[in-house]
């Protein structure tokens, strides 16, 4: 049996977000744990610094995202501050890295973007040098050409949507990663997959909680912002936010008593306005 290795993954953190529009400084600078604080100083991370760069990719008037990534480390981009500080969007994708083997590359920093959809990943593809070609030779033929970088994530991203990610994300995840667990195996590969996922089509958001050996990265999700204005009506940061305004995210970015609740173990959550769906999560052998 092989000893799945352990270069080529990141273990980061993101954010998803989506609701009435906000400043991006107020979802990734202002709270007492921001995804920039994780940048250099995670809680609840695999690494306690994620410095190998940094992206963000918000909507506006086009179906199509932007994106602003960058291989400096969040804490210390001027860029980021400055466009933080005037962009405004409904839905968010923010992701700090911490690389432990793939290229300090633009292309290689998250979110990956394919037409009107986003991708980010936090954990790794055990064995990825040794599976990455037969990954990649199942990329449909259309798609393969958009592949940018060298990481595992993006490579997971492309075979979700050779699935099909666009017509049911939560099949097509399924698919993509029973997929990869079954290449893995047959190169003497165990507890191929480590994953939290966030994807979005711009109007609903998916996020998975996985891994092969039941013991994934944490992921959390907010509570009902109404409820939480009640709870806490002295607390300006909340009366900011949309009732229905919902966050997912690697780990809390405050410490508001019932804010927060753990996505369980191989679990999905659907985001779509002020609804959340939680369901089960399982891979799809082919």
């Amino acid at each position: 049996m092989v000893t799945p290795t352990r270069k080529g993954y990141d273990v980061c953190r993101w954010l998803a977000y989506s609701g009435a529009p906000v400043s991006l400084e107020d979802l990734l600078f202002k709270p007492k744990n921001s995804l920039v604080m994780q940048s250099k100083h995670s809680e609840l991370g695999a690494t306690t610094v994620n410095g190998d760069g940094f992206g963000v990719g918000w909507y506006g008037q086009d179906d199509r995202p932007g994106l602003f990534r960058s291989i400096e480390p969040a804490w210390s981009d001027r860029n980021l501050r400055e466009i933080s500080a005037h962009a405004r969007s409904r839905r968010v994708f923010a992701h700090v890295r911490a690389s432990t083997g793939t290229a300090l590359q633009q292309t290689n920093c998250h979110p990956f973007r394919h037409q009107s959809w986003l991708w980010m990943h936090n954990g790794m593809l055990a064995g990825f040098p040794t599976i990455k070609r037969d990954l990649a030779m199942a990329v449909d033929p259309s798609l393969y050409a958009e592949i940018e970088g060298s990481t595992d994530s993006e490579l997971l991203f492309f075979l979700a949507l050779t699935h099909g990610l666009v017509e049911d994300p939560p099949a097509a995840v399924a698919r993509a990663v029973g997929f990869v667990e079954d290449v893995a195996r047959r190169h003497g590969i165990e507890d191929a997959v480590q994953m939290t996922v966030a994807t979005t089509d711009g109007e609903t958001t998916w996020a998975f909680r996985y891994s092969t050996v039941r013991a994934s990265r944490s992921l959390f999700h907010s509570t009902d912002m109404s409820v939480l204005r009640q709870q806490y009506p002295d607390n300006p940061s909340l009366h900011d936010l949309s009732d229905d305004a919902r966050l997912v995210v690697s780990e809390p970015l405050g410490d508001l008593r019932g804010a927060w609740r753990e996505v369980p173990e191989s679990s999905y959550v659907a985001v779509h306005g002020a609804s959340e769906d939680l369901q089960p999560f399982a891979p799809v052998a082919p």
